[in-house]
């Protein structure tokens, strides 16, 4: 059955200091939902005052993208972190990320994991839960964007909605899950190959939320090809909240 509405979502506020990442200002005319940085794997204040700013100037649901305290991996390492940590790390990362939306008359809307740790919350049964009270400690209205493994049943534990995402400029094993950044392939560079995907998601209805990464090379065009492609398929782009 073909979808007739889905969200598209993008990673962006990742940039430091002089270290820029992305066209974030032109990736937020494509995208319906943004998942902010929270300045543990990218990001600084300045940074993510700047990416909510315009977010909030375009309409853009802000969505906290948080991580392992790893700014020299950029988040892409697993750490065996203490549950305390993890927990306190994401609210403490929603909690920043949430007070500078506020200031520019926004809010935080949902939280995804990044990198290493969004594997993890399909894999660790311990830091998906470490996660999932983190949220709903912080506010179980928010819900938690995700393929899902461990994470699903960790999220109906403490009340909190899952919302269901796919990629579409990654790659997929046999069994449905990503296939490693370390393996040939695993990232997607051509927009005809992203928009295909894409719509390809959309219309069998897998995902609320479809997720490009801000930081691919090309990025804006293939988000671009999305948009045109999701919409020639009759696909309307809208949050999902």
């Amino acid at each position: 059955m073909v979808a007739a509405v889905v969200d598209l979502n993008a990673d962006l506020g990742e940039s430091l200091g002089v270290w820029r990442i992305g066209d974030d200002g032109a990736m937020l005319e494509m995208v319906s939902s943004a998942n902010i940085a929270c300045g543990f794997h990218g990001g600084d204040p300045a940074t993510l005052w700047e990416t909510c700013q315009a977010a909030a100037r375009a309409d853009v649901v802000i969505g906290a993208q948080v991580s392992y305290p790893d700014l020299l991996g950029f988040g892409r390492r697993f750490l065996d972190i203490a549950p305390k940590d993890l927990t306190a790390a994401v609210v403490y990362q929603v909690g920043a990320l949430d007070a500078i939306a506020r200031c520019m008359g926004s809010r935080v809307r949902y939280v995804k994991a990044h990198g290493a740790l969004y594997h993890a919350l399909a894999e660790h049964d311990r830091q998906a839960d470490s996660f999932a009270q983190a949220v709903a400690d912080f506010d179980p209205r928010l819900p938690v964007v995700h393929y899902g493994g461990a994470i699903t049943a960790k999220a109906e534990t403490h009340g909190l909605r899952l919302v269901a995402e796919a990629y579409a400029d990654r790659a997929y094993t046999s069994q449905g899950t990503l296939v490693p950044r370390s393996e040939p392939g695993a990232v997607l560079t051509d927009p005809r190959a992203i928009a295909e995907q894409a719509t390809r998601f959309a219309q069998e209805g897998k995902a609320e939320s479809i997720c490009l990464h801000g930081d691919t090379p090309g990025a804006v065009a293939s988000a671009r090809a999305v948009r045109a492609a999701l919409a020639a398929s009759g696909v309307a782009i809208r949050p999902f909240l």
